[in-house]
């Protein structure tokens, strides 16, 4: 897709939501099942079933999907996605590779220290870049990459976020 595609096709829903800010207000929803069958939970995604597991530092075999590692990949495709967009809407061309790591320590997870946190400690994204542009160009995609990717802008401002459960006999 060029730059003069992206824009005719966002266009409208620019417009749209400048008129309309409340038609911008999307609810996302993932859902998990808990079929008793093992510590797991299956997500259904968009192509396919995912079964999470205990990741084995906690205990898991390694054959499951690590929920840590997921919330990783879903930076790393966003951060990748958001900053094909941008440099598409500012005409430069990029390839590359898109990368994050974090730091947990599951002693919080499992317990055993109470003062080790529970969650990522650090994350890190990185970016490894095939471009032609030149470094002021390539400090905008950045900097529209960061500010405009959903997933790293949620982890950075950590959202108020309610939790809550219903029973059933």
């Amino acid at each position: 897709m060029d730059t003069a595609a992206l824009k005719a096709m966002q266009a409208p829903l620019k417009a749209r939501y400048a008129d309309d800010p409340a038609a911008a207000l999307v609810t996302l929803k993932a859902e998990g099942e808990l079929d008793g069958s093992g510590i797991a939970c299956t997500v259904r995604t968009a192509t396919a079933l995912s079964e999470a597991g205990l990741h084995p530092a906690t205990g898991g075999d390694g054959t499951q999907l690590c929920s840590g590692d997921m919330l990783l990949e879903a930076l790393v495709a966003c951060a990748g996605v958001t900053m094909r967009a941008v440099a598409t809407a500012i005409g430069i061309e990029v390839a590359g590779t898109v990368h994050a790591e974090g730091d947990l320590d599951f002693r919080g997870t499992l317990g055993v220290a109470k003062d080790a946190p529970v969650g990522f400690r650090d994350i890190r994204l990185s970016f490894a870049l095939q471009t032609s542009a030149d470094e002021e160009q390539v400090a905008t995609l950045m900097k529209l990459t960061e500010r405009y990717c959903v997933v790293l802008q949620t982890i950075v401002s950590s959202p108020k976020t309610d939790v809550t459960v219903t029973t059933a006999a």
